[in-house]
């Protein structure tokens, strides 16, 4: 178990948990990041960011969220191992953080979880995940030049990563369960304008084909309830996230969806225990409003620490 005794320690190291930890560290209090695996969460995966303010022409956002990091770095966040944070016993005055290989003790807990992909849910997607299967483009999408791929999904997300998938695939085919993209009217168009994309409207994944890798997909349209076969190479899913919060789920209120309850100054049900970011209920999940999350989830928390909240 650590000694130390920290102020705060942010779980979670994407853009929202960065912010608070630059925040906080400049605000000198004795700060602790916890992320389990890469630093930057889904953003750090993104090609390229065109509407995040500052970056007229875009940045990578692996780019972006190395500058947060050393941001960071800059005021003094200490990170952490990549560690899982198990569990959060609430002991009065302080937080006991248990992960795998440690425990950490803290006065205040920003919590900055983020998702994870949600499945389509079939037996066949979970057998051939790392075979054809996957969730992310910018990690997988150079292992499939020349090749014909499925996207499966409507929203920014899924169109935005279908396109970059253009860069390697031959063709990529857009399945989507409604008749119209949910995404930004600008990804549209771009999608629309893109000669190696293609749509199957109307239509839901019912079945990946193959043995030891990816050799196909069945398809089925929701309103005549037909069903059909074509042959691909790979399967990327977008259908939305769920929340990382299966660590919390008896100790905070969540709502429906299994997102974090907070009031406006980001506090969950728990005093001392604060939710930002992607992790939190609300309705807009956009960098830009993770970043403001992150911002004042950490003057609470100081305001929390020094009496006044």
């Amino acid at each position: 178990m650590s000694e130390d005794i920290f102020d705060v320690v942010i779980i979670g190291g994407g853009p929202a948990g960065l912010t608070a930890g630059i925040y906080t560290a400049r605000e000198t209090l004795k700060t602790l990041l916890l992320e389990k695996e890469l630093t930057g969460g889904l953003p750090a995966k993104v090609d390229m960011l065109e509407n995040y303010p500052g970056f007229q022409d875009g940045i990578l956002g692996m780019e972006l969220m190395d500058k947060m990091r050393a941001q960071a770095e800059k005021f003094g966040v200490n990170f952490g191992e990549f560690e899982d944070v198990s569990k959060i016993v609430d002991e009065g005055k302080t937080f006991r953080l248990i992960t795998e290989n440690a425990e950490y003790i803290s006065r205040a807990v920003i919590i900055s979880t983020g998702g994870l992909p949600r499945p389509i849910g079939l037996e066949s997607e979970r057998a051939l995940l790392g075979k054809g299967v996957s969730y992310c483009a910018v990690c997988d999408g150079p292992l499939y030049k020349n090749a014909e791929l499925v996207v499966v999904g409507g929203g920014d997300a899924a169109v935005q990563e279908g396109i970059y998938l253009t860069k390697f695939a031959k063709k990529v085919t857009i399945v989507h369960r409604r008749d119209q993209l949910r995404a930004q009217p600008i990804l549209q168009q771009r999608a629309f304008a893109n000669e190696k994309i293609s749509f199957k409207w109307d239509s839901v994944a019912t079945e990946i084909l193959g043995n030891d890798h990816v050799e196909g997909v069945e398809i089925r349209n929701v309103k005549t309830n037909e069903k059909s076969r074509f042959a691909v190479d790979g399967v990327f899913v977008f259908i939305g996230w769920t929340p990382n919060t299966a660590f919390v789920k008896d100790l905070l209120k969540l709502d429906g969806s299994g997102h974090i309850i907070t009031d406006e100054n980001m506090e969950t049900s728990v005093k001392g225990i604060f939710a930002i970011g992607d992790v939190r209920s609300k309705k807009y999940r956009q960098i830009a409003n993770a970043v403001g999350d992150g911002a004042i989830g950490a003057l609470a928390v100081s305001d929390y620490l020094a009496g006044i909240l």
